[in-house]
């Protein structure tokens, strides 16, 4: 498992953690059942806190994400991956709509609005 902190984000550090770990379940790089490093290992390898690493396993099991075992770690959860797109196809929707009113608001026609996405997708 692999996460990246930046000093630079807005985003709280337990945050950053958090949305590395579900994006990572979400994408199938975490199975179901796979163990996460000790809230402490975590803490000493990304050199945090032990609280702020505690804040974002917190989080994850509140969200349905992981589940503790006490005495033994944390775990993630098994995921209902079809409910999981569904929610990220929502999120997207919800993101392009607000790409086409702001495009609207500037007179940016569909088919440069069109364009620019194909500029998007083709960079990656």
């Amino acid at each position: 498992m692999e996460i990246l902190l930046s000093n630079s984000s807005s985003a709280p550090i337990y945050e950053q953690i958090a949305a590395q770990i579900r994006d990572q379940i979400v994408a199938g790089s975490l199975e179901q059942g796979a163990a996460l490093p000790s809230i402490r290992a975590l803490a000493k390898d990304l050199r945090i806190s032990v609280i702020t690493t505690k804040r974002a396993y917190d989080e994850l099991e509140a969200e349905g994400f992981v589940y503790t075992v006490a005495g033994k770690g944390c775990f993630v959860a098994e995921q209902n991956t079809e409910l999981i797109r569904e929610n990220r196809l929502r999120e997207i929707e919800g993101h392009l709509q607000s790409a086409a009113d702001l495009a609207g608001s500037c007179r940016v026609t569909d088919g440069e609005l069109v364009a620019m996405l194909r500029i998007i997708l083709e960079g990656e």
